[in-house]
């Protein structure tokens, strides 16, 4: 990727636009985000936090939910600190390699929360559905491989689609329309031809999409063919609560990857697509802490305990 010119190597550069054309807007826009990305990291990790320090919360559930945080927390520290860097900085320079590799950790983050989300639909399934067997079925070891099967895959996905990125040719100075180092626009402006890279990250995307939200769907829709069955209007109710963080988590997360996929061109609609990532990559980060403990009695009650518990020993 190093370009030889005379004696002297040319290191390949981008400029990420991200919203330096609303020069008005970067001093709201970096208060906003900050802020966004502090809720982000203070949510994730206090999530983190009170799931690991309660025993009450030591759960096939909450594990889950532990690791879909530090997924969060990870995800957007990769994105979010290069973002308010661009609104405040003149120089918006990025090396091709250094984008490359913030693409790499994204990626695997991003893909392994698609099928962390999958594996807690396929979780709520067996608790609804076969309450009685749910220590069984969901056991320690089947819950620790179906994470570290999110992670591998998430790597694997990374590395291949990275391997790609690395193998095509960059010219000296290039433009991303963009706040983000995506592999769309990574490969567009290489010098060579993008069509293999491209091609393999349409079908990694298509894939992983796919696969995630047929797990989801088909565990939801048995999940409504059982609790409709259930005799009792409290049984369902109670039913339909187990599954309303988690169901307002996926919709949120899968409409917003399947809504920047069906913009059907994207080079003119640019403003629509910063607004998308920004949600995707920053928004939904900070969410999903905030779903699950404002819907959920057990975390608000463990975090009033501890909070009490830490005013009273300070008061003594």
């Amino acid at each position: 990727m190093v370009l030889l010119e005379g004696n002297q190597s040319i290191i390949p550069t981008f400029i990420l636009l991200g919203f330096s054309e609303y020069p008005e807007l970067r001093v709201p826009l970096f208060l906003v985000f900050l802020s966004v990305y502090t809720v982000t990291v203070v949510g994730n990790l206090g999530m983190i936090l009170i799931v690991n320090i309660s025993s009450n919360l030591h759960t096939i559930m909450y594990f889950f939910l532990s690791h879909l945080s530090f997924v969060d927390f990870c995800y957007s520290t990769v994105v979010t600190p290069k973002l308010l860097e661009n609104l405040i900085v003149e120089d918006r320079t990025i090396s091709v390699s250094a984008c490359i590799m913030r693409f790499c950790f994204a990626c695997i983050f991003g893909v392994t929360e698609t099928f962390m989300l999958a594996a807690m639909a396929y979780d709520r399934f067996v608790a609804v559905c076969s309450p009685l067997l749910y220590t069984t079925a969901m056991s320690r070891s089947l819950c620790a491989l179906l994470v570290a099967g999110s992670y591998s895959w998430g790597i694997v996905c990374s590395l291949t689609l990275t391997y790609f990125l690395l193998a095509l040719s960059y010219c000296e100075s290039s433009i991303i329309n963009n706040f983000i180092c995506d592999h769309s626009v990574i490969a567009s402006v290489s010098c060579s031809d993008p069509y293999i890279s491209q091609m393999l990250c349409f079908i990694i995307a298509v894939f992983n999409e796919a696969s995630s939200l047929m797990i989801i769907l088909t565990s939801y829709i048995l999940i409504f063919i059982t609790v409709m069955r259930m005799p009792s209007a409290s049984g369902r109710r109670k039913a339909f609560s187990t599954c309303g963080s988690h169901l307002t988590a996926i919709t949120i997360f899968h409409g917003t990857i399947l809504f920047l996929h069906c913009i059907p061109n994207p080079k003119s609609s640019w403003l629509t697509v910063k607004v998308a990532s920004v949600f995707y990559t920053v928004v939904i980060p900070m969410l999903n802490p905030l779903i699950y403990s404002l819907r959920n009695k057990d975390v608000k009650n463990t975090f009033r305990k501890l909070v009490f518990t830490k005013l009273l020993c300070h008061s003594r």
